[in-house]
Formats: structure tokens, sequence, C-alpha cells
């Protein structure tokens, strides 16, 4: 920090930023000015480092952009600095997590928390509409064949947790209808865009005082794809029956939440894409997003994670895949 002109003197006010299961943030003063830092987990997986770096990118290419997301500071990738951890520096974002508790404002006002949905879609669709090759994110994915690699791709992700012997194989329901349903309805045409990844009420910030979404965080599953797969998820994630905890539990629970039909009209509004196929997508994303928390809970009877934390994610795979079900009878 000295050397990049970040302040003198000892470093203060240190404490962790909840919220997150995966990655180390922590608040800390220097010189009379706040930082966040951000690095891969306690325990760094193969790719921490290359996940961290990969959000050090966005977040560079997202300065100037009206896509609401944390400042970059200063990044670091040094592994020999932070013991063998690349990390980064970003201002602190003046808001609240939604999935940790909610203002009194937001509480007791059913009117703003109704609108903080719909900003929510603002946020998603201003990002959609970014062109990636002008920030300088040209070559960040792979958009060719895109689509067509999702089904295999993450019918070996689920394949590959038989290596855990304790785990018993998927009980998480109709895996193979669902995957056959996606590969017959893959819509044929889509543009490529920023594709944040993760896209659910509990990676954003909301304003302490109003709806507004001052900032989209937890960029580590960015790539470039189809940025509709992002709306499906939030669609696939929105008040999901059954797993109130774990997408915004506090903002579910509070209700007065914009409908879906709301949500998908605000980005209709907001976007100049195509959804007509839009139910293929949220879909995907909980066929996607149920086998990837499927994951925490073979990990967890592997003994590799919390039991309680493998048990209620495997709770809300299953509650993805019924809501999948449910989109594939009606059409």
């Amino acid at each position: 920090m000295h050397d990049r002109g970040l302040g003198r003197g000892p470093i203060a006010s240190v404490a962790p930023i909840s919220g997150g299961t995966q990655n180390v943030m922590l608040r800390f003063v220097r010189d009379g000015r706040p930082y966040v830092l951000r690095r891969g987990p306690e325990h760094l997986r193969p790719r921490s480092n290359d996940v961290i770096r990969r959000e050090c990118r966005v977040l560079r290419s997202l300065s100037g952009t009206a896509v609401p997301h944390p400042a970059l500071i200063a990044s670091c990738e040094d592994e020999s600095v932070l013991g063998d951890a690349v990390f980064y520096l970003m201002e602190p974002v003046d808001g609240f997590n939604a999935s940790l508790a909610l203002p009194p404002l937001h509480e007791r006002d059913a009117a703003i928390r109704h609108e903080m949905g719909l900003r929510l879609v603002d946020a998603l669709a201003t990002l959609a509409e970014v062109d990636h090759v002008a920030v300088g994110l040209g070559d960040f994915g792979k958009p060719e064949g895109f689509l067509e690699r999702q089904v295999p791709r993450w019918l070996a992700e689920l394949a590959s947790y038989d290596d855990f012997p304790e785990y018993p194989g998927p009980d998480i329901g109709p895996v193979g209808e669902v995957a056959a349903w996606l590969e017959a309805h893959r819509p044929a045409d889509w543009r490529p865009g920023i594709l944040h990844g993760d896209f659910h009420a509990a990676n954003v910030m909301f304003s302490p005082t109003g709806p507004d979404v001052v900032a989209v965080v937890d960029w580590e599953m960015c790539t470039i794809g189809d940025p509709l797969l992002d709306l499906g998820w939030l669609l696939a994630t929105w008040q999901l029956p059954g797993a109130p905890e774990e997408f915004a539990g506090p903002l579910t629970r509070a209700g007065g939440l914009a409908t879906k039909d709301e949500l998908v009209r605000r980005y209709a509004e907001r976007s100049t894409r195509d959804l007509s196929a839009l139910d293929w997508y949220v879909v995907l994303a909980c066929f996607k997003l149920g086998i990837i928390l499927e994951g925490s809970h073979a990990r967890a009877l592997a003994g590799l994670a919390p039991k309680v934390i493998g048990d209620r994610l495997h709770l809300t795979t299953r509650r993805l895949f019924e809501r999948a079900h449910e989109l594939i009878q009606q059409n």
C-alpha cells in the first residue's frame, strides 16, 4: 500500500465482512481512509487465485459504466505477499446485504421492498447492455457454444461427486428429464454479453435510505455468455418455496415483493433482448445452481464442509429442481 501511495502507518479497525461463504473479506482503515480487502478462502483451492484475478479484471472494466459495483482501488497478483493469496482492495460500499437483515426503514415499508426487486432488475439490465468488447472484456470468456456446453458441463460436475465415497448419489429430483428438456428446447439465437453468473438478491448491496442497488458484488462466476441466464437465475431464486433462507431470507420473509411477472416486464422495458424463451433460462438456472449447491452437500458428507450447511443446500437443490419441473410441465 505504501508503494502505491495508499496511506501511511498501521492498519487499524480490522473487521470481517459477513455474508459470503467462500472468500475472505475484511474491512479496515489506514491513514484515515477505509478499505475492503478481498481474497480467496483461508484454505486456497486450486483456482482461488485465478478467480480473484478475474474479479479484479471485471471490476476494472466496469469502471466508468452505469453498472453499480464496488470501485477497485488496487490489486496484488504477487502470491508471496499475503500467504500465497492474490488479493485486491476496493472502496467500501454504503449499503446493506438483504440476506443478513433489513434496516428498520425497509422492514416496515412494503413499497420500498417491492421497488427493491425492480431495482435489482434495473441493475441486471444495465449490466446486460454493456458492450463487453468496448470495455476490454472481448477475450474474457468463450461465448461460442456457450449454451451448448451447459448441460454436458453440469452433468459432468454432478457425476464428479461420486468421487466422494460417502456420497450416495444425487437424490435431487428429475435430473435426466430436465437435462433432456433443456437440450431439446435450447434457443438457437442469442447475443453475447457480460454474465454475472450468480445474480440473486443476496449478491447485491442495497441503499440504506431507499430501494436502490448501490453495488452488485461477488463477481467470481462472471464470464462472457448469455446475459439472459442472469435473469433466469434471479427468477429461479426469487421467493423459492421451501428454501427461504438461501436467497435473501429476511427480504423474502418480510414480503410485499414484486412478482415474477413484474420483474420480467421491468426487464423488457430496460432491455433490447428477446425474452420469448425466458422459461428455458429459468430451467437452466435451476439445473446449474442446483448441481453447484449439491456439491456442498457431497463435500459435507465427506466431512469437508459443515453438515448443517450441506443438508440445507441439498434441500435447496431439491426445491430448484421442483421449480424446473413445474416450468417444464407448463411448456
